[in-house]
């Protein structure tokens, strides 16, 4: 007979028991929320830094603006994230797929890099990540600043030993080049990115590039690595052929999903580090990310969120879209993998049609 106190006994004394891994059920759950637990899109929150839980897609905050060069504030974008999440569901009526049927999706909480230099974040942040990818698990991270994209980059590469294709959604290209003393920060990590070999030169795809530029050399080093550019102006004026690119990329192996909020109109998202007018609407936003259905998205972000320059939560509430779009753009992808169910035989053992 068992020593160990009964779950009935344990009670009686007072002491809840310890519920066991396989017991969490990894989706949303309001009741967190009613009871002071803010969480990201009120998932079960696993702060561990050393441990991996059981799920598809961890969800990490990244509270770091130390690469940012003009508005701070990005380091409190997971903690905005995490307020508004209320907006987010579990159900897509777009794609018609419910994420937490396919997936199961738990908030990692945030990586401690708050007081770091940026150089020694994006160590920890790559650590931390590699570490999650090598469990297995799609990895998405909520910054933060762009260098969160460059981390990422580094970890994945760090697991899976292998470069990935990109989308990169953004207002700018982030390609200028990396000079002391101010060595790497949010507007030269995709450079960077390139110089380290992360990324795969047939695979990257920018989109919603309007500027301005610091220098013509930008743009230059974009189309010189041949980056698939999509500016603006082709958004604005032939957004379903951007769409058809967006599904061509899906095609192409394994694929990182980046989202500078700065790729948005100021006036639909002004919380963000580098406001540029002529930006996307929300709505464009999710068309594109939907179209990601049928992509090995192996890890994403969404960064740039900047509260303290925001309004009515605005930004802080199309963060939290964004990401229920890309969850929901993964789930549907498992589901269509998925075998389809059998149909019941309508034949007995012997060929004929029974009564």
């Amino acid at each position: 007979m068992s020593n160990k106190p009964s779950a009935k006994r344990a009670n009686s004394r007072g002491k809840k028991p310890k519920p066991s891994a396989s017991s969490v059920v990894y989706a949303p759950d309001r009741e967190r929320r009613r009871q002071g637990t803010q969480s990201l899109l009120d998932l079960p929150l696993e702060a561990s830094s050393d441990g991996v839980p059981p799920v598809d897609v961890l969800l990490l905050g990244v509270p770091t603006d130390a690469g940012t060069l003009h508005r701070n504030g990005a380091r409190l974008g997971p903690s905005a994230v995490r307020q508004v999440s209320w907006m987010g569901g579990r159900f897509s009526a777009a794609l018609g797929v419910d994420i937490y049927d396919e997936l199961r999706v738990a908030d990692g909480g945030n990586v401690s890099v708050e007081d770091l230099a940026v150089d020694d974040a994006l160590g920890v942040v790559a650590e931390r990540i590699a570490h999650v990818a090598r469990s297995g698990a799609v990895v998405g991270v909520i910054g933060g600043d762009q260098c969160t994209t460059l981390a990422a980059l580094r970890g994945i590469r760090e697991a899976k030993k292998r470069a990935v294709g990109l989308i990169h959604i953004d207002a700018f290209h982030d390609a200028l080049p990396v000079d002391a003393p101010r060595g790497i920060h949010h507007r030269n990590v995709i450079r960077q990115a390139i110089t380290e070999k992360l990324i795969r030169l047939d695979s990257v795809m920018q989109i919603g590039v309007r500027g301005p530029c610091d220098s013509a050399s930008e743009h230059a080093f974009a189309l010189g690595n041949g980056f698939e550019l999509v500016t603006m102006d082709e958004v604005r004026w032939d957004f379903h052929a951007v769409v058809s690119q967006v599904r061509k990329m899906v095609s192409r192996g394994s694929l990182y999903v980046s989202v500078d909020l700065c790729a948005l109109d100021p006036s639909v998202a002004p919380g963000v580090s580098t406001p540029a007018p002529g930006g996307m609407s929300s709505w464009q936003l999710q068309q594109i990310l939907r179209a990601l259905v049928g992509a090995d998205v192996v890890g994403f972000d969404v960064v740039e969120l900047s509260p303290l320059h925001d309004t009515a939560e605005l930004a802080s509430g199309v963060a939290t879209i964004a990401i229920q779009e890309i969850l929901s753009a993964i789930a549907d992808t498992r589901r269509s993998a998925r075998p389809a169910p059998s149909a019941p035989s309508t034949r007995t053992r012997r060929g004929r049609r029974s009564a």
